[in-house]
């Protein structure tokens, strides 16, 4: 089953508990639902009424922390420990599973300093390890360990639950991202335009030399049949061979001593 699978019949299936209890009852599925080692989107179970209705009733920080999970990294919950619950260990790996994928939403190469100080990790050995056995292995990055430039060089990351706000910047990046690749098509098509009209050109002026060339043949070989008929005329014209023979005929003189 692949992960994409797995995570929508698991958000289902929270969904439903969360829609059969109420109140108090919720937090023990709030708990159950952001320990889980292969749930990593909790929007849909915030969306259900029972659990919005937690706001403003003693059970309000348990809507805190699923709100946390949905949005928030460790430091943020470092920060705000004094008025939330306290997480079970499987939350707290959870919830710095999270942290990595917020990190790599804006920057493709994390350093090693600022992943540590994120995930209060002491040294690279105890990061590397995590970011290989709790982050690569469960599907939800790819990338490559930098030791000599101390970085994570990330190729891919699972995408987190939209932020309140969040939508309408992602809906404008995503116009600007279209009017940009309808320029660039613009741009290829008058290239591709350009090029089919040179190669015309180029084509029309290969036929135009050709055509040359061909009369130059055809004129030097007229020249060349028209000289040949005029040496012909010249060398073998009768009167011209007749005077020769005459000549030969003629007795010589004797020469007198």
């Amino acid at each position: 089953m692949d992960i994409e699978q797995k995570q929508a019949e698991l958000i289902e299936y929270f969904v439903k508990q969360a829609e059969t209890h109420k109140g108090s009852s919720l937090s023990s599925i709030i708990i159950e639902a952001t320990s889980h080692p292969s749930l990593f989107a909790f929007s849909e179970i915030l969306s259900v009424p029972n659990v919005v209705e937690l706001e403003g009733t003693e059970s309000s920080v348990y809507l805190d922390v699923l709100r946390l999970f949905a949005h928030g990294t460790w430091s943020e919950y470092k920060s705000n420990a004094g008025r939330l619950p306290g997480l079970v260990p499987d939350q707290v790996l959870k919830l710095k599973q999270l942290t990595v994928l917020t990190l790599a939403e804006t920057n493709k190469v994390l350093p090693y300093d600022q992943l540590m100080q994120e995930l209060d990790v002491v040294n690279v050995r105890e990061l590397e390890d995590f970011l290989i056995n709790e982050c690569m292995y469960a599907g939800i990055v790819r990338g490559k360990l930098d030791q000599l430039r101390r970085c994570f060089e990330v190729q891919f990351a699972a995408g987190r639950d939209l932020r309140p706000g969040q939508l309408g910047s992602m809906i404008q990046t995503l116009t600007n991202w279209l009017g940009t690749s309808d320029n660039l098509l613009l741009t290829i098509q008058e290239k591709i335009k350009w090029a089919d009209t040179m190669s015309e050109s180029d084509k029309k002026h290969k036929r135009e030399v050709e055509e040359r060339l061909e009369e130059v043949k055809k004129t030097l070989s007229l020249k060349a049949d028209v000289d040949f008929r005029g040496l012909e005329e010249t060398y073998f014209e009768p009167g011209g061979v007749m005077d020769y023979e005459e000549d030969r005929s003629r007795p010589k003189r004797k020469r007198v001593n």
